[in-house]
């Protein structure tokens, strides 16, 4: 069982990215205040459920949840501010989100640009660890899967519904034929640099 809160009485915000090693599509995040007596196995790093638990899982704490909010970045902001940068905006984001305000928030990971007025703590691996933060990646990666299977619908010859804009082979083998769409990231090394730079 994940723990419930670092710090027994105080509201905490958990906070998580997704996609943020994808070549296309944006990177989203979640922030997520759990009730502090919330406790559910099913509710674990997003990595180690399948797909159906996951969106039960989901379901379970946009149910459950204090105070729940999921928000992204755009392509075009990732190649202006750099993926990590982005990451945390789209955090920031989500905690502007939040209908509760939090007096603090668990970080998934090593790093995080200060939000303004709150204190945090990083946990790497938190996702393992902490339940609001589990929580958070579930809704991050859910809602940015649907995204990018809307987006496959616009541009199917990239298998986005099974790859979700990840760097599979059959994903960089569409960028070689077709080019890159405007959900391409051009920061990324899309593909290799002597191919790479006759996308742009």
């Amino acid at each position: 069982m994940l723990l419930p809160y670092l710090k027994e009485g105080r509201i905490e915000a958990g906070c998580d990215e997704a996609g943020r090693g994808c070549l296309a599509g944006p990177v989203f995040a979640a922030a997520v205040i759990l009730p502090p007596d919330f406790k559910d196995e099913r509710i674990n790093d997003s990595k180690k459920l399948n797909e159906k638990q996951r969106h039960a899982a989901r379901q379970l704490v946009e149910e459950v949840a204090i105070a729940w909010a999921v928000a992204s970045c755009s392509p075009q902001e990732i190649d202006i501010h750099n993926i990590f940068r982005a990451s945390y905006l789209a955090m920031h984001r989500a905690i502007d989100g939040l209908s509760l305000h939090p007096e603090f928030l668990l970080i998934d990971g090593k790093f995080f640009i200060d939000y303004p007025g709150l204190d945090h703590e990083c946990v790497i691996k938190g996702d393992g660890k902490y339940l609001s933060i589990a929580a958070a990646g579930i809704l991050a990666k859910t809602h940015r899967d649907e995204y990018m299977q809307q987006l496959h619908a616009e541009y199917p010859q990239y298998s986005w519904k099974s790859n979700q804009g990840y760097p599979t082979k059959a994903h960089r083998a569409a960028i070689q034929q077709f080019g890159a769409t405007p959900y391409h990231r051009r920061s990324f090394k899309l593909l290799p640099d002597a191919e790479q730079g006759k996308l742009f």
